[in-house]
């Protein structure tokens, strides 16, 4: 659906997509007859109130970027501050767990969701749960990643961001894939993923090693990681 048309730029017919999310600002130009409007991400919103289960949605709702649907017949370019675009064609039974920033968009008919950074994946990760995600708390805020993601089931496609280029890592090895959570850009596949900390006090007050976090990935699947650290 989506095609390449260099490192940095994708184009997709909307008609035959069945429609396209993509981020606030990404649309470069179009041709046809094309409307967009604003779309909001299931269970970005709904988790309101005070005390634990009022934070997690507040964070939940962090995760979520600016989106618009684009809708109609014709063809829309998207890019992105420059940065490298990758595709990846979505198979039924795969999901693809995304940090939302690194998101360029996907096809509409693609089922969002938001989960938990912590217990993402099937059956497995650290702390499963909103309990376990809001135990990893300090990790998250230490790496500046959310605790939650964004993730995509079903048949389509979507487009990834990095700064520096693209590393694809397979897994499903005897070992795990360690990753710096700053590096991580998504998930595809069934993988699932842990944030590990080994943080000290000279971590939380900032004076500490940056791989004090680490993200391990396992099962079966890709992780793709941006050859940078940089925050997108």
């Amino acid at each position: 659906m989506f095609e390449k048309v260099n490192g940095k730029v994708v184009k997709v017919n909307v008609g035959m997509a069945g429609g396209v999310v993509a981020r606030n600002g990404a649309m470069l130009f179009y041709t046809g007859d094309i409307s967009f409007s604003p779309h909001q991400i299931p269970g970005a919103q709904g988790m309101g109130g005070g005390g634990i289960m009022g934070m997690a949605g507040r964070m939940m709702a962090g995760e979520h970027e600016r989106t618009m649907l684009a809708q109609g017949n014709g063809e829309v370019h998207y890019g992105l501050a420059g940065l490298e675009v990758h595709v990846v064609q979505m198979q039924p039974g795969a999901t693809l767990r995304v940090e939302a920033s690194r998101l360029l968009a996907n096809s509409a008919q693609l089922q969002s969701s938001i989960v938990s950074v912590m217990s993402s994946g099937g059956g497995g990760g650290g702390g499963g749960g909103i309990m376990g995600a809001l135990r990893g708390a300090a990790a998250g805020t230490l790496t500046g990643q959310g605790m939650f993601t964004t993730q995509l089931a079903g048949q389509g496609s979507a487009v990834l961001l990095a700064h520096g280029g693209f590393l694809e890592l397979q897994v499903g090895g005897p070992h795990p894939i360690v990753v710096d959570p700053q590096a991580f850009v998504a998930a595809y596949g069934n993988v699932q993923t842990e944030l590990k900390s080994a943080l000290s006090w000279r971590d939380a007050v900032g004076k500490g090693s940056g791989e004090a976090m680490q993200l391990h990935c396992v099962g079966q699947g890709v992780v793709y990681v941006q050859a940078s650290e940089e925050k997108l």
